[in-house]
């Protein structure tokens, strides 16, 4: 099953990796222009473009691109001069960071509110539910990351509104997460800083992830909770507790795992605007930095980037569906 998903995956990168090189191409603007500036000579441009290679036809400098990135290679960025997985590799575990904690607290929140809701079905806790998680799900996360910065930093002056860590704190780097870096180093100062800076980003993109997986937990608990295995459980004395979380919901995780599985692939690549309002050095905010300069090879790793992060996520997600239902072993 592996070689053969590994296998599938290879047309579906080509295929991101041809769209995103040409649209990025179409877009207008020049990123040897916006490099050197309008001061420029006509000499300086044409040999910008000679050195990057932009002077070659775009299939050939597409060309180069696969047969580079075929062994990792993703060329160097044309505003910061590094090369390119070097920069995504910088800053990626500031994104996943983000990612893990926005999905811990959405877990946290949706998974008792939808249980609790499908088991107490069409009552006023149901019904309460359901109507936040509209709400949430219907709050952009601009929207919302705008509001906290503007009433728990500006007003009530409770959080940082930017950054991951306070000027001068420093964290001996380990994984380079501050959270992980700051227990393991016992860096309190670190850590408590490091919860500060992440806990407004974090709500803002668990809000609304919080919101779907309420409204799939409570579907898939209500269509489990009415089979006949259900039934049997209760009728041979099992407490509620033994059927609601050993029964029902270990046969409604299927869901609940696809759609958690689903949305962290999109909180790594959708964390783009959250991180560019928190100013979260991350790699959502490095993206918005390469497609304002027209960095192309820049935008194209990153993209590439989180292509690769959605396969390794959907075959992550294929090996947990063996754990939550042995059958699928067969």
């Amino acid at each position: 099953m592996l070689r053969r998903r590994i296998i599938g995956a290879i047309p579906v990168l080509l295929g991101v990796s041809f769209i995103v090189f040409f649209l990025m191409h179409l877009a207008p603007g020049d990123p040897v222009n916006l490099l050197l500036g309008d001061a420029a000579t006509q000499e300086e441009v044409e040999r910008t473009r000679r050195e990057w290679g932009l002077d070659q036809p775009l299939v050939i400098q597409y060309w180069e691109f696969i047969r580079r990135a075929a062994v990792g290679d993703f060329g160097v960025s044309l505003r910061y001069g590094a090369p390119v997985s070097t920069l995504v590799f910088e800053r990626l575990p500031a994104t996943l960071e983000l990612a893990f904690a926005s999905l811990l607290i959405a877990t946290i929140i949706s998974l008792p509110i939808g249980v609790y809701s499908a088991i107490r079905h069409n009552s006023l806790w149901d019904h309460s539910g359901m109507t936040l998680a509209l709400i949430g799900v219907s709050l952009p996360n601009f929207w919302l990351g705008i509001m906290l910065i503007f009433f728990l930093g500006g007003q009530l002056n409770l959080l940082p509104v930017a950054g991951r860590i306070e000027y001068g704190i420093d964290i001996h780097p380990i994984t380079h997460l501050y959270l992980l870096d700051s227990l393991l180093t016992g860096n309190l100062a670190g850590l408590w800083s490091a919860v500060q800076h992440l806990l407004m980003p974090a709500v803002t993109l668990g809000t609304s992830l919080a919101a779907i997986v309420t409204r799939i937990a409570r579907s898939s608990v209500l269509e489990v909770i009415r089979q006949d295995y259900i039934t049997t459980a209760r009728a041979k004395g099992l407490s509620e507790q033994a059927v609601i979380w050993k029964h029902t919901l270990r046969n409604a995780m299927l869901t609940i795992i696809t759609i958690l599985g689903l949305q962290l692939g999109a909180l790594l690549s959708g964390s783009v605007i959250t991180e560019t309002v928190f100013s979260w050095p991350g790699v959502g905010s490095l993206l918005i930095q390469a497609i304002s300069t027209r960095d192309y090879k820049l935008v194209q790793g990153v993209i590439f980037f989180f292509a690769v992060m959605y396969f390794v996520i959907n075959l992550l997600v294929d090996l947990l569906y063996m754990w939550a239902d042995p059958r699928i072993r067969l």
